[in-house]
């Protein structure tokens, strides 16, 4: 084999940029990046998150092109990570990597591809939500299931989330623009407020499996990797979706539910708040008690989410509950969400780097 075909081989085990290769979860460093530029533009850079936004598009234009021809070359492959209970959550990275997207577009006024990435995420929502469970619980050949169980199981929350907060976002806009249907609106926020409850659902679903998991089978610090943030990702993307809808107009739907929201909220970032140490002692635990490698993997962009989404649910939360104590702390740890972004885009760009390099 010629170095360049060692080289070839390394970036494809280590990167999965091969279609052949490529990880369900690929669309980790697109809800990242884009939640990231989010948190930017709330804190008032617009400018960086202009930047961040379209290298989210970029990133998500990539991993499409990749997918696609993953799934028309490589459909074995794709079947195998579908039926893989370890693996086949990740899948719901796209669905909320197009709704970050969307959620993009929605803040900077482009309402017409906001919308189109909306029907798209639905859509897919729709695809992977009711198909992955059947083929990675019951159609898989593991028996038992729950060894398989992981962090990435929560992204299954936070797609539903994801559409939640799209919805909310354009129910709130649509309103100013000329060509907003009433009928639109409404469906707008029906959405917004069954995915909101949706999400919290199968979160509390994706935990029972995921303690069953702990409690049952060995789980050692080599387990506890960057996708265990998510228990806290998709309790701030949830309220997020809550504060957005909160915003929304009043309907009889919504004042009905405005109290249970609200409360839910709020309660819902105490314990994000509360999880937020005990996952920094996790990973202290794991890389400086059991000196397990900080190297950079893909799965690291799974952190990053969660962080930058604490930081945007805390601004949405103290805005609309109008608790400038808590819009404070998004603020300020924004720029914490915002360090561990570059840390993680330098360390993949170094790692790129050095693979490429490497004899």
């Amino acid at each position: 084999m010629s170095t360049v075909d060692r080289n070839l081989t390394g970036l494809h085990r280590r990167w999965g940029l091969s279609p052949s290769t490529l990880a369900p979860g690929c669309f980790a460093s697109v809800m990242a990046t884009g939640i990231v530029s989010i948190g930017a533009e709330l804190t008032g850079l617009h400018s960086l998150s202009v930047g961040l936004f379209w290298l989210a598009v970029t990133l998500y234009a990539f991993f499409t092109v990749l997918t696609v021809v993953r799934i028309l070359r490589y459909p074995d492959a794709v079947r195998a990570d579908l039926h893989d209970p370890s693996r086949a959550f990740g899948f719901f990275t796209a669905v909320a990597g197009t709704n970050v997207l969307a959620t993009g577009f929605v803040g900077l006024g482009m309402i017409p591809p906001a919308l189109t990435l909306f029907v798209l995420g639905g859509l897919l929502w729709l695809v992977f939500g009711y198909g992955i469970p059947f083929t990675a619980i019951l159609g898989s050949s593991t028996r038992p299931v729950s060894p398989g169980v992981n962090g990435t199981w929560l992204v299954w929350a936070v797609a539903a989330q994801s559409v939640a907060v799209v919805a909310a976002s354009l129910g709130i806009e649509l309103p100013n623009t000329s060509d907003s249907a009433p009928g639109l609106v409404t469906f707008l926020v029906l959405t917004a407020v069954v995915m909101w409850a949706v999400g919290l659902t199968l979160y509390l679903t994706c935990m029972i499996a995921i303690i069953v998991r702990v409690l049952r089978h060995r789980f050692g610090p080599e387990d506890l990797d960057a996708p265990y943030w998510v228990t806290m990702g998709a309790l701030a993307i949830a309220i997020v979706a809550g504060s957005r809808i909160l915003d929304l107009g009043g309907t009889p739907l919504l004042e009905a539910t405005r109290v249970l929201v609200g409360a839910s909220s709020a309660l819902l970032w105490a314990i994000a708040t509360w999880l937020v140490p005990a996952l920094v002692a996790a990973g202290i635990w794991r890389h400086a008690v059991h000196r397990v490698p900080m190297t950079y993997a893909a799965g690291l962009w799974s952190m990053v989410f969660p962080v930058g989404m604490y930081a945007v649910a805390s601004i949405y939360l103290g805005r609309s509950d109008h608790v400038p104590a808590i819009e404070r702390i998004g603020l300020h740890w924004f720029w914490v969400s915002l360090a561990v972004w570059a840390i993680v885009f330098v360390a993949m760009v170094t790692s790129f780097i050095r693979t490429v390099r490497r004899p």
